[in-house]
C-alpha cells in the first residue's frame, strides 16, 4: 500500500509550476503582510483575494477546504469566542452573557486575530499543497542552505503525513486483530493506549534508519553536490519574489507611518 508522506497534491497548475522558493516567499510574505498592516480588514482581504483565488487556480481547493473545516475551524471559532469575550475594549456591548459581554473594539479584535492565524496557515496549506518535499529541499540546498538545516526544514513539513499514514496502519493491522475502533466514544478512547506504542516506537526507528540511509548517502560530505533534477528558476519566479519582499516592506512603512 502507498502511503503518503507528504500533503502535496500532484497537478498541472501554474502554482506547481513555481519554483519553490517562490512558493515559501509568497507564504512568508503573505503572513508578514497580514500580521505588520495597520488596517484590520487586511487578512480577511488577503483571504478572500489571495488565498482562496490561488487555491483555485493551483487545483488544490477541494483538499485546502477539506483540512481547513475539518481541522482549522473548530479551533478557531473557540479561539474567537474567547478573545471576543476576554480582550478589553471600552466600547459599545454587542452581546452579554453571565456577566461577561462582547464588545464592538473586542470582537474587532478578536476577528483580526482569527483571521491572521487563519491566513499563515492557510499560505502554508497552499505551499505543502503545491510543493513537493525533495524539490523544496533541493531548491534549498542548491542555493546554499547547508544540508543539515534543509533536512530539519523538510522533516518538520514531513512529520505530520507520515504520523499519520503510520497511525492508520497501525489502525489496522490493529482492528484485523479484532480492535474496536469504531463504536462508542469511550470504547474508542480505550482503544487509542494499544496504538500509542506502536506508533512512538515506530517513529524512533524510522528516525534511526533515515539517519543510517542519509548518511549512506553523503549527506554530511562537505563535496559540492549535485541534483537528479533541476529547479527551474525563471525571471518570472525572480521578478515576483522581490514584489512580494517589496510588498511586506511597503506594509511595514504603512505600520510605522500611522502609528
Amino acid at each position: 500500500m502507498h502511503e503518503r508522506l507528504s500533503f502535496f497534491v500532484k497537478r498541472d497548475s501554474p502554482i506547481h509550476r513555481l519554483n519553490p522558493m517562490t512558493k515559501a516567499v509568497m507564504a512568508l510574505s503573505l503572513v508578514l503582510i497580514a500580521f505588520l498592516s495597520p488596517w484590520y480588514w487586511t487578512p480577511l482581504a488577503l483571504f478572500l483575494f489571495v488565498i482562496l483565488p490561488l487555491s483555485l487556480v493551483a487545483r488544490v481547493a477541494r483538499e485546502y477546504w477539506n483540512f481547513i473545516l475539518k481541522v482549522i475551524l473548530p479551533t478557531l471559532i473557540i479561539l474567537f469566542i474567547m478573545q471576543a469575550f476576554f480582550l478589553p475594549g471600552e466600547s459599545r456591548s454587542i452581546f452579554e452573557v453571565f456577566g461577561l459581554e462582547i464588545t464592538e473594539l473586542s470582537a474587532r479584535l478578536a476577528f483580526r486575530n482569527v483571521m491572521r492565524i487563519l491566513v499563515m496557515i492557510s499560505s502554508f496549506t497552499i505551499l505543502l499543497l503545491t510543493t513537493h518535499p525533495s524539490e523544496l529541499m533541493s531548491d534549498l540546498s542548491r542555493r546554499g542552505l547547508p544540508g543539515q538545516f534543509a533536512y530539519v526544514v523538510i522533516s518538520s513539513l514531513q512529520i505530520i503525513p507520515q504520523m499519520q499514514a503510520k497511525a492508520q496502519t497501525i489502525i489496522s493491522a490493529q482492528r484485523s486483530r479484532g480492535l474496536d475502533t469504531q463504536s462508542s466514544f469511550l470504547r474508542r478512547v480505550g482503544g487509542i493506549l494499544p496504538l500509542v506504542g506502536p506508533l512512538v516506537f515506530g517513529s524512533l526507528v524510522e528516525v534511526e534508519e533515515r539517519a543510517i540511509a542519509i548518511e549512506a548517502r553523503g549527506f554530511t560530505s562537505t563535496r559540492p553536490k549535485t541534483f537528479l533534477r533541476e529547479i527551474q528558476d525563471t525571471s518570472f519566479d525572480r521578478a515576483l519574489r522581490w514584489a512580494l519582499i517589496a510588498c511586506v516592506i511597503l506594509t511595514l512603512i504603512l505600520r510605522i507611518w500611522l502609528s
